[in-house]
């Protein structure tokens, strides 16, 4: 399993790359010109396209009029193993960020000590959110994720004139109307997916900037001058007060963001529909490309039907030993989900020195998921102890009927 999953995201390396640094090219210089609401929403730009790019592969018909051959030598064992291991490290390495992760934000929502805050105006006037208080931070912040609640440094509402507060608590709203605690976590979890990229972790820093610059042009949308001037101000009081230890949850205490956000509030209004126009064609030119390689071809066109995952079978030890090499071909049906079945000796010379480990190899593999699978397929394992071996066709070539 984790081997499947890690040969998978090793194949959308490349896509998932361009488009995050495409991304990071948009946040860095375009913001002048692009809302930060339309560049933050481009982010959909990456599920939509690993969907298109794995649609199920009875949108593309795999057709066989050959027998597909592979060639196992004895020292394909090694290379075997080594998938395996960093498989194994992979699925390793995500557990232990996973860990981590739950235990540091268990912990610091405990150490918040909460408690409600009551028996002031504040609570009747956003009596949609729930309101709570702690002794342990010095700015606003927004927690959980499916039950979200806003929580207030103790006596903030007190030191901040109402103005402020009033578009500060706005902006947690926006967090919590967006469901942006949940979006954050599922970024996360996908951020650690691919923690051998690093590109995926700048693009999880791009995506939580634009996601506050994002709130920050909702609140100002319509305000005047002299509002933006309070609200900046506000954000600066809250960077001034952050500690340290918080900057993992808040941004207010980045002082690269906040300089980017401060800047933002300037050309908050200003975007270009010309640039957004050029830029959503460019998108909608991309995704189409995405689709259409996946569409139906021809059906006189031929394909070989390709595992997304094979597992190399292993040389019989005493076979490797006393120098013997041969063939097996092997006969099985793929299931819509991808699963081989109904695994076969069809042939084999010489006979029953290599069955054995073929088919035990050949029960493995997995193949895209199809409409209605496929019966009948042909596979020919050539296991050559050196390069001198000439493989023979052990039968006749069929063709592969779809169920």
């Amino acid at each position: 399993m984790f081997e499947t999953l890690f040969n998978w995201l090793i194949e959308q390396q490349l896509l998932i790359s361009s488009l995050v640094f495409s991304l990071l090219i948009l946040e860095r210089y375009s913001l002048k010109w692009l809302s930060a609401n339309f560049v933050y929403k481009l982010w959909l730009l990456i599920p939509t396209s690993l969907v298109l790019t794995n649609l199920p592969a009875h949108l593309k018909p795999l057709q066989n009029t050959d027998i597909s051959k592979m060639l196992i030598t004895p020292n394909q064992t090694l290379v075997a193993d080594f998938s395996i291991s960093w498989a194994l490290m992979y699925a390793l390495v995500f557990s232990l960020l996973a860990a981590i992760a739950t235990v540091s934000h268990r912990r610091f929502v405990k150490q918040l000590k909460l408690t409600r805050l009551e028996g002031c105006e504040l609570v009747g006037t956003y009596s949609d959110i729930k309101i709570l208080q702690s002794d342990t931070i010095d700015t606003p912040m927004v927690i959980g994720l499916l039950h979200t609640q806003l929580v207030l440094p103790t006596g903030y509402i007190h030191k901040t004139d109402s103005a402020s507060l009033a578009m500060i608590i706005e902006h947690e709203q926006v967090h919590i109307k967006r469901a942006d605690n949940l979006l954050n976590m599922m970024q996360l979890t996908i951020t650690f997916a691919f923690w051998f990229n690093p590109l995926a972790w700048l693009g999880y820093m791009s995506f939580r900037r634009l996601q506050e610059l994002s709130c920050d042009e909702t609140v100002l949308k319509n305000k005047s001058t002299q509002q933006r001037i309070l609200y900046s101000k506000a954000l600066i009081n809250c960077a001034a007060n952050t500690r340290a230890s918080l900057m993992a949850y808040s941004h207010y205490g980045d002082k690269n963001t906040m300089l980017q956000r401060l800047k933002q509030i300037k050309h908050t209004g200003n975007s270009s529909l010309v640039a957004k126009g050029a830029i959503l064609i460019f998108a909608a030119g991309m995704l189409s490309s995405f689709a259409t390689a996946k569409q139906p071809e021809a059906k006189n066109e031929k394909h070989s039907i390709s595992p997304i995952m094979r597992i190399e079978p292993l040389y019989p030890t005493q076979a490797a030993e006393q120098g013997i090499s041969g063939s097996v071909v092997l006969k099985y049906d793929i299931s819509p989900t991808g699963k081989t079945q109904n695994v076969s000796v069809v042939s084999a010379t010489p006979e029953n020195v290599f069955n054995k480990e073929a088919k035990r190899a050949l029960k493995k593999w997995q193949y895209k998921p199809s409409d209605s699978g496929f019966k009948n397929v042909l596979v020919q394992l050539d296991f050559a102890i050196d390069d001198n071996y000439k493989s023979k066709d052990l039968v006749e070539k069929i063709t592969v009927a779809s169920k």
